[in-house]
């Protein structure tokens, strides 16, 4: 298959999934040099339909997860057109589907069945809740975030709960499953044989949890909301400047030494209640209104050059539009355009190869022909 060179140049993937988890992996693949065959049902991805926002007809939302691959619609339905995807998961060296469990299992392309034809394949199957007694319910990722217990963590203090800005247990259930599609094509190469890889949002959700998870398993305490405040680190939320508010972050003794002395309160460096994390976490009522009014004195642009220049975290509380600005004037480059389609860039680069950015996100089934030429032996490119 004539493609530029990555990583995973020569892999196929054949991403049978929908909507985030699924395409974001597949995406991830298909930038380090893998080949996407994008398998769609007549209507198409449910996210090419999910506006406002548009552009040229298609939502941003599919754009935002569908570039470097190839487009093919078929109806499982169809003997014809099953016909085809059997044949393109016999291709495959990656398989992914978020179906509901069992949901293949009638077409034979569950991973028993596609085990058969192809021994190597890696078939990675993403759901909401387990392939167990939870594989019925349904896996949406607002849902998850309700009862992965993060809601009750987001929002504030006295107020009602709040849903993530975005679909956070998608996207990470994306990036683990591209980990462990990753570990098992490794893990192929000494033993030849494929393997089923399985993912799900609840699971995600509660590794993604991290240190909130670990306070109720490992030390008995269930955390609650605190609004933008952290359960054991002070400062690490917004402070309010002369005009507007300033994240004002001090991990360590050494930060916080230095926030006090571009703040102009040395003096606290010497106090017992906050020569320490655990002091100024324990008498953080005390501390933030001195470091408030400390603050007032300045605008929080004028703060982020000093605080920053000192090496103290801090930063402004920009919308998207400032967050993409603020990459550019970092020389991140956040933007790449495909054939005159803007896409973010992959956050991931490599000494000796690179990500490439071949295919803008496909027009549903614009590949079929070439697709079917490839079935026959010819190429894609």
């Amino acid at each position: 298959m004539n493609q530029l060179g990555g990583n995973l140049d020569g892999l196929v993937v054949a991403d049978f999934s929908r909507v985030l988890a699924g395409p974001y992996a597949s995406m991830l693949l298909g930038d380090m040099g893998a080949t996407v065959i994008k398998v769609e049902s007549p209507v198409g991805d449910d996210t090419r339909h999910w506006v406002p926002p548009l552009r040229d007809g298609v939502g941003t939302y599919y754009l935002s997860i569908n570039r470097n691959k190839y487009s093919i619609a078929l109806d499982l339905s169809d003997p014809d057109d099953l016909a085809t995807a059997h044949e393109i998961a016999a291709r495959a060296d990656i398989f992914i589907q978020n179906f509901k469990v069992g949901g293949l299992d009638k077409f034979n392309l569950d991973y028993e069945s596609l085990r058969v034809i192809n021994p190597s394949i890696i078939y990675c199957s993403i759901s909401g809740f387990g392939s167990k007694e939870g594989a019925s319910l349904p896996g949406y990722d607002l849902l998850v975030q309700a009862v992965s217990g993060l809601m009750s963590l987001t929002g504030d203090s006295e107020g009602e709960p709040y849903r993530a800005g975005i679909s956070v247990f998608d996207v990470m259930t994306g990036l683990f499953s591209t980990i462990g599609i990753l570990s098992a094509l490794r893990r192929r190469e000494t033993t030849g044989q494929g393997q089923h890889v399985e993912t799900n949002l609840l699971s995600t959700a509660l590794s993604a949890l991290v240190n909130q998870t670990s306070a109720y398993i490992a030390g008995n305490f269930v955390p609650t909301r605190m609004g933008n405040a952290h359960l054991s680190l002070f400062p690490y939320e917004p402070l309010p400047t002369k005009d507007r508010p300033l994240i004002v972050i001090a991990g360590n003794d050494g930060q916080f030494e230095r926030l006090a002395k571009v703040l102009g309160v040395e003096y606290l460096l010497d106090d017992d209640r906050f020569n320490s994390v655990f002091a100024r976490n324990t008498n953080r009522e005390v501390l933030r209104p001195i470091l408030v009014e400390a603050l007032s004195a300045r605008d929080a642009d004028e703060w982020f050059e000093l605080l920053s220049g000192s090496g103290v975290p801090c930063g402004p509380i920009n919308d998207v539009k400032g967050g993409v600005d603020l990459a550019l004037k970092l020389g991140l480059d956040p933007v790449i355009e495909v054939d005159g389609v803007p896409v973010i860039r992959n956050p991931v680069t490599f000494s000796e190869s690179d990500v490439s950015y071949r295919l803008a996100p496909p027009r549903l089934n614009q590949d079929r022909e070439l697709i079917l030429s490839w079935l026959s032996g010819g190429q894609l490119s």
